[in-house]
């Protein structure tokens, strides 16, 4: 059964978000995100650009993929374990929430993904590199009510 689908950002977007980051990867080329075996649970996300995060501070790597899913389920982002395990790196949110919803925002929900890195050397993240994953994942609600905003945006657009 299929919950979701990882299609591109529009050219339009991705040449916004990819301003001034050098060479990168055409759109069409960053290959949508894929389990590496059968087994995993995670979808690697590949860097369209090198990216330096530097001594002690971070970098977001815009992927240039938004994902479509059904309602009652939300893509989780980490890095990939290498990263973590090998150089303590984290997301700067701890983890990443892409909500049902956000493939529909005004930034046609593209996935930013913010890296910190808390040695006290550079570390490079190469164009072409699996980064980070995303895991799907069902989730419940409790009794509300239904008194909802409309999404606009990203990260912070619903309040703080």
């Amino acid at each position: 059964m299929s919950i979701a689908k990882f299609t591109h950002v529009s050219e339009e977007q991705y040449r916004l978000a990819m301003a001034g980051k050098g060479d990168v990867l055409p759109r069409e080329e960053i290959p949508l995100p894929k389990r590496s075996t059968r087994g995993s649970a995670g979808y690697d996300f590949v860097s369209p650009m090198d990216a330096v995060i530097p001594a002690g501070g971070k970098a977001v790597i815009p992927t240039g993929i938004r994902c479509e899913m059904q309602e009652g389920w939300v893509l989780m982002i980490f890095p990939r374990s290498g990263l973590g395990f090998k150089h303590q790196t984290r997301l700067s949110n701890t983890v990443g929430i892409i909500d049902s919803d956000y493939a529909f925002a005004d930034n046609e929900g593209h996935i930013m993904v913010s890296l910190r890195n808390p040695l006290d050397h550079d570390l490079m993240i190469a164009r072409g590199d699996r980064f980070c994953q995303g895991i799907l994942l069902p989730y419940g609600l409790a009794e509300e009510e239904e008194d909802f905003k409309e999404r606009k945006g990203g990260m912070g657009s619903t309040g703080v």
